[in-house]
């Protein structure tokens, strides 16, 4: 079998339009989730943030320890949208429905839909993620990148590495403008400069009169 009929392609459901991506930082609430609901046109979730966003249109993680975890079984196998997350670290939970793309290097923005950049963290890889999906404009919550999860720790109390990942989302800035996506940081409390930051409510509004006009 060949590499490419081993590597899914995700579909470009959401062309031009705004997609969320949900992280695990700690401002992340389910009253800000539950806000954006019904407000753009995809929802990511990554990892625990299904918890918040059951109803989430992709689940994503690149984290092969967190598909395995016992007391995560049936948030992905109740999940009905796609799942994903780098083809090594899904290789034995592909039996739950989980795709895997191809690792394509750590920085920068993979344009190729059957891979993705890593970043060395999910989040990073949930906006190249949403870029493939079609999207114009990102829309990102709870990548506060400092502090615990929202949920508190994960089974084996790992933390995630911050100062590498903070290092390396600068590398997404200039790709992305380069393919006309914009980036909104609308974390309540991030450690990300690279991006530019508005408040989320900011968005609705902004969602609502594009409704109106529509």
């Amino acid at each position: 079998m060949t590499e490419k009929a081993q590597s899914p392609t995700v579909p470009r459901l959401f062309p031009g339009g705004t997609v969320a991506c949900l992280a695990t930082g700690p401002s992340l609430t389910q009253s800000d989730v539950n806000l954006v609901r019904g407000k753009v046109d995809g929802v990511i979730a990554i990892s625990d943030a299904i918890r918040l966003a059951p109803w989430a249109d992709v689940l994503y993680s690149c984290d092969g320890k967190w598909w395995k975890w016992p007391h995560n079984q049936e948030w992905i196998t109740s999940h009905k949208g796609l799942k994903y997350g780098l083809k090594d670290d899904v290789r034995k939970v592909s039996h739950l429905g989980v795709q895997g793309l191809k690792h394509t290097g750590r920085q920068g923005l993979e344009l190729s839909p059957n891979g993705l950049r890593s970043g060395s963290n999910s989040g990073y890889q949930a906006i190249n993620l949403a870029v493939h999906l079609g999207a114009s404009r990102i829309v990102l919550l709870g990548y506060d990148m400092q502090g615990k999860h929202f949920f508190g720790d994960h089974p084996d109390r790992s933390k995630p590495p911050f100062s590498l990942c903070l290092s390396l989302f600068p590398e997404l800035v200039k790709p992305l403008a380069e393919a006309g996506v914009e980036i909104l940081n609308c974390t309540r409390k991030t450690a990300i400069t690279c991006f530019r930051r508005v408040p989320l409510e900011s968005i609705l509004h902004r969602a609502a009169d594009e409704d109106a006009v529509a």
